[in-house]
């Protein structure tokens, strides 16, 4: 009848290990969230990844406590009210598809706050063109992430995005000034 059965599974199998692996941020980018928490901006990471891993990830970036993530099925039950409250509290959104990131632009813009978003492939598009500034990476983002962005990281480094807001904070003062 050509189906499986148990009698058709491996039988005395032996574990030979386990490989784990772990693609630590980099270093430069633990220091830009230092700087931009020291500069008033709060971070938020958005992913794919499996909660656990986010809330690792986001952890040793200095996002979030390594426990709270709400994952993307979490934000499909929640209506707007409920999710306007949760950007609030929480930095760290897993299993986040790309309607999910464009609902959540539009939940931290409700509260009247100023979204910068990150992105590099084509599913990142809406959320990018919906956010106040939209920053695509420039070696691994897409033809289309960089058409509907507002910036392009030529070097793909999270801290060039911190160097160009003090670059334009100090632009600012010195308009300011004049």
């Amino acid at each position: 009848s050509g189906s499986l059965g148990p009698a058709d599974l491996p039988q005395n199998l032996v574990l030979v290990g386990l490989i784990g692996l772990l693609d630590p941020p980099r270093q430069e980018a633990v220091e830009a969230v230092k700087e931009c928490h020291k500069g008033g901006i709060r971070v938020t990471m958005i992913t794919g990844d499996h909660r656990i891993t986010a809330a690792a990830i986001a952890k040793m970036l200095g996002i979030g406590d390594g426990k709270t993530a709400i994952t993307g099925t979490e934000i499909e039950e929640m209506n707007e009210a409920a999710l306007q409250e949760a950007v609030r509290e929480v930095d760290v959104f897993a299993r986040a598809s790309p309607e999910h990131k464009l609902r959540l632009v539009k939940a931290i813009q409700a509260n009247k706050q100023i979204v910068a978003m990150t992105g590099d492939g084509v599913n990142d598009a809406p959320s990018l063109k919906k956010a106040d500034i939209g920053v695509a990476m420039g070696i691994t983002g897409t033809d289309v992430t960089k058409e509907v962005s507002d910036m392009i990281v030529t070097d793909d480094n999270y801290a060039s995005i911190v160097a160009a807001v003090e670059e334009g904070r100090g632009i600012y003062a010195n308009i300011l000034k004049f």
